[in-house]
Formats: C-alpha cells, structure tokens, sequence
C-alpha cells in the first residue's frame, strides 16, 4: 500500500485562519457560542467561593438559619449552569456540522471538476476519507477544539484570580507541582501530533483497500484470491490498530501521571493549608473552596490537552482537505463560444498528444470528419484510438497541434457547451443506484418522461423497460448489476439519444454483447448514427463496414485512411485484419 505524504506541521494559524472564512454565514451561531463560553468561566468560581461562605459563616458557627437558602442558591446555580452547558455544546456542535457541511459540498464540487488526469494517479479511497473521515474531524474543531480551548483558558484565568485574591500564598504553594504538568504535556503534545498522523494515515489506507477491493470482488472471486487478499487486509487493519493504540497508550501514560499532579497539589494544600488554619491566618472554608479550585484548575488544563490534540487532528485534516481545495487539475475553461447550432465537423490538424510527459500517444494526426458523417478507428489495443475522442471531449489537453470543431478550435468553446454536444457511449457501462428514468436523465429537468420513453422506443428497449418491476422507476443496483450487458448498454443509448448530441461517440460499444444482442443493438446504433457525426471505435469490422471513412491507428499514428473498400483494396494492415476476423470465423 502506498504511503500518503503528511506534512509534519500539525498546527497552522493560516490553516485556522481559512476555516474561520466558513464561519461568516453562521456569525449569530458563532458568537452565541464565544458569549456562553465565556458565561461558563465567569460562573465557574461561584460553587467554591458559595461553599467557603457557607462554611465559614454558617456551619462553623453553628447556624442552622440559611441554610436551607444556601442550598437552594447552590442547586439553582448548578441548574443554570446545566442550563449553560447544554446551549453551549448544542450551539457548538450545530456550528461545525454547519461548516463541514459547507466544506464538503465544496469539496465535492471541487472534485467534480477536476480533470480526469488527477483520478488516474489519486486512489478514489482517499478522496473518499477527505470528502468524510477528515471533515468529521474538522467538525470537532469547533464543537470540541477551538471554542472549548477558549473556554477552558477562561476558566483557567478566572479561577487563578480568584485563588491570588483570596490568598496569594496558598495559592503559590498549590502551583507548585506546575512546572512538572507543563513539562509532561509538551511531551505528550509531541508524541501525539505523531500518533494522530499515523492515525490518520492508516484510516486513509485502509478506505483505500476496501474502496479498490469491494469494487473489484468479482476479480478476486473469480481467481480465488480470497485467502491471498485478506492476509493484506489483515496487514493493513493490524498497522491501522496499532496506530490507535499507539495513541491511546500515550493517553494511559498521560492522565495517570496528572492525577498524581494533582494529588501532590492537594496534599500540599492539606499541608500548607492545616498550618494556616492552626495559626488563625485563613478560615476552613478557604481550604475547602481551594480544593475545588484546585480540581476545577486542572481539569481544565487536563481538557486542554484533549482539546488541543483534537485541534491538532482537525488542523492535520484540515491540511488535507485544504490541500484537495487547492489541486489545479482543472481542465483550462477560458472559451465563451456557444454558437446556436453545431453542425459537427471535425479536424484534426497535426496533433500530438501524451498522457505522461513526451511519451506520445498520438503523433502528428490529421483527419477531417465533415458534418453527418461516420469515422470509425481501428487499431491494436495502445494504438491511441480512445485517446482520440478523450482529447476531443477535453478530458485531456494536447501538447501540439489543433481540434477543430466546425472551424473553431475546441479551446475557444466553452467546456460545458463543448461537452454537452457530444454523447460518448463506452464499452463499460455506468449506471448509478438510481432509477431507469434518473439514469437516462441524469437529473436534466429539461428531459420530460416523454422525451425518454420516445428514445427508449427508437433504440428498441421500451419493452424490456416494460416488463421491469415499476418500469422506468425501477431501481437499478449499484453499476447496474441487476440488468444483463445488452440492457445496460442499450439505456447508455437512449441516455445519448435523449441529450440530442451532435456528435457521437461508440468506443467499443458492442464488444462485450453476444451476436444475438447485438443485431438488437445494431438496430439501435443506426437510430442513434441518424444525422450525426459519429466517431466510432470497435474491434469487430462487421460494425464499421458502412463508416464514410476508416483510419488505421499503430502506436499512435495513422497507417491507413479511407473507406471500408478502399482500405480492402490497399492490402494493408485493414485488410490483414479483415482477413484475420473473417477467414477465422469462416467466413
């Protein structure tokens, strides 16, 4: 399994600074939640300095009168601070599932655009952890991280004045053990930004494996591999626990050795305190009321700690969200050209072309295909004949060379116009778990129910349609795996048929389908073909014998050009495939 590259920088005020931008539609949300924050850590020392009053001024004195009041002052202030609370956490919890759900539409849309060249080399598992695991994390910077750190530091401040008012050197001697919790917490601060990348990455790894190994089952089942597999499940899923109880073991070590802090704290307290009380400097109730503060200052700082690790892991998300927001794989789009009518004449013009650096694809191609005319491409597979139609949908720039499309370079047409006129159906079929009529229309409000039962009924699929449980709202299972191959390919036809293209690409769109089926679908095809350009690629000659024009594509230059007679009489590679096709079928 590839390894994600992590930066080492798990906290960045500019990374914070960019969240913080989502925050604008929800200010009331966010500024409710700062102002009971801070409500929170003004109330806190009122429990303490009730009970020390209480204490001194009427247990020690043996007054019953009161208090009876005190107690419900008490029971009223922990009400309302319950109160506080419960506003509080619903007011920051609604803050960030409001964020990341901005986030994430962003970041879909974001990932929609980019060009397919970014999917060729990004696992599709670890853009499905961005777009959730990381923005669940992210969620928790503001329901549990930023603010809470911000009311945690409140509290903190506001007990320490309240503990140096009422007696400086109490209180002195109770921070003694502090020096010791700073230094562990940094510690443990490092240790952790280490473990919660690990985390992260290994979360990321295994949606990876799980993504490429349930999508490709059949693969595995086919040849067995099942055993084969699950020993590097196995292997992933052990990196991946260990990584948590690495994380964990940290927090083992952690919050013991607090308590022990803590403990020495209020035994110097006891200590200290018992002199004071002997020596008739302070009250009982002083000593009382310290050790809550003492309990109500560390566990702030021992929430700290939580919270800032909770930081830390949004901040290492955030980075990866931020750094999918910032990939520019985008396919340039500075065309404005959208004429009315396109007509759907092609030109190559000398056009070069390579996935990766200057590994050619194609070289030097030059083909003109006029309006209404059908081009078919063959060649061995790596020739560069779908590489042609993805260059001419844009899916992929070329380095050399011009695309014309009625005259006009295809860089000059706006990208969502250019691919609106052209209607590709591909050899492997994709249909969404949706239904029939959601699969055709791909949620195009433009395309009526009748406009699809029209198009079903010219590529001749309206009866099996039919005859399926709800017809047309039938509810086709994850990429079709409910229809056969010739149903599936033959609603990837009305789905082009009903966009109305003018150009129209088949890139092997027969070879999976038995002769049977394809008869039914060849019927389809020529209703399809009817007035348009179309580009079609196929193994089979049988399919392309009446294109207006044939060219013989190896290793990515033209070999052979012409119709389907011409080529027979130039007894080259077209005709050594024609016999090699034919004479073997004995034909």
């Amino acid at each position: 399994m590839k390894k994600e590259q992590i930066s080492g920088n798990a906290y960045d005020s500019k990374l914070l600074s960019r969240l913080a931008k989502y925050i604008k539609p929800y200010k009331t949300v966010f500024w409710v939640s700062v102002f009971l924050t801070v409500l929170l850590a003004a109330v806190a020392p009122a429990l303490p300095l009730l009970v020390e009053y209480t204490l001194d001024n009427y247990i020690l004195q043996g007054k019953n009168e009161g208090l009876t009041t005190m107690l419900i002052v008490m029971f009223a202030l922990l009400i309302a601070q319950t109160i506080i609370r419960y506003f509080h956490t619903l007011m920051t919890n609604t803050l960030g599932q409001s964020v990341i759900r901005d986030i994430r539409i962003q970041v879909f849309n974001h990932i929609t655009n980019l060009r397919l060249k970014y999917f060729d080399k990004t696992p599709i598992g670890r853009l499905i952890t961005r777009t959730i695991s990381d923005l669940e994390t992210i969620a928790n910077i503001f329901s549990e991280g930023l603010i809470q750190i911000i009311g945690d530091l409140l509290q903190l401040f506001v007990i320490l004045g309240v503990m140096f008012y009422t007696d400086w050197r109490l209180t002195l001697v109770v921070l003694i053990p502090m020096p010791l919790m700073i230094a562990a917490t940094y510690v443990f601060k490092e240790a952790m930004k280490s473990a919660f990348q690990s985390v992260r990455l290994w979360v990321s790894n295994l949606n990876t494996f799980l993504q490429e190994h349930i999508t490709g089952m059949s693969v595995i089942q086919y040849f067995a591999r099942e055993d084969q597999e699950i020993n590097k499940f196995k292997a992933i899923n052990k990196e991946h626990r260990d990584a948590h109880i690495r994380a964990n073991w940290y927090f083992s070590i952690f919050f013991p050795v607090l308590e022990i802090i803590v403990a020495i704290a209020i035994g110097l307290l006891v200590w200290y305190g018992s002199k004071q009380i002997l020596a008739d400097v302070i009250s009982p109730g002083v000593v009382v009321a310290f050790i809550m503060y003492i309990n109500m200052i560390f566990r702030p700082i021992r929430e700290l700690i939580d919270k800032f690790n909770t930081l830390q892991m949004g901040m290492v998300s955030a980075e990866r969200i931020f750094d999918v927001l910032d990939t520019d794989e985008f396919t340039p789009n500075q065309g404005d050209y959208t004429p009315k009518t396109v007509k759907g004449e092609i030109t190559f013009k000398n056009v070069w072309f390579a996935y990766n650096d200057e590994k050619w694809v194609l070289k030097d191609v030059s083909f003109h295909v006029k309006a209404g005319e059908t081009l078919a491409l063959v060649g061995a597979t790596g020739a560069g004949k779908s590489s042609v139609i993805n260059i001419l949908s844009r899916f992929y720039e070329i380095q050399r060379g011009e695309i014309l499309l009625d005259g006009v370079d295809i860089r000059k047409y706006e990208l969502s116009f250019l691919r609106n006129t052209i209607a590709t159906v591909l050899q492997d079929i994709f249909l969404f778990s949706d239904s029939i009529h959601q699969n055709i229309n791909l949620n195009n409000p433009a395309i009526t129910r009748e406009m699809i039962v029209d198009a079903a009924k010219r590529v001749g699929a309206y009866n099996f349609i039919m005859q399926l449980p709800n017809n047309f709202d039938y509810q086709v299972q994850e990429r079709g795996a409910t229809l056969s191959a010739g149903q599936a390919q033959l609603i990837s036809f009305i789905r082009a048929l009903v966009h109305d293209p003018a150009i129209l690409i088949l890139d092997e769109a027969t070879s999976s389908i038995d002769t049977e089926t394809e008869q039914t679908i060849q019927h389809a095809i020529d209703n399809l073909m009817d007035g348009r350009t179309s580009i079609v690629i196929a193994h089979r000659l049988s399919t392309i014998q009446k294109a207006d024009k044939i060219i013989v594509l190896d290793k990515g230059e033209i070999k052979e050009m012409g119709s389907h007679q011409e080529l027979l009489e130039q007894n080259g590679q077209y005709r050594e495939l024609y016999n090699l096709q034919f004479h073997s079928s004995g034909i």
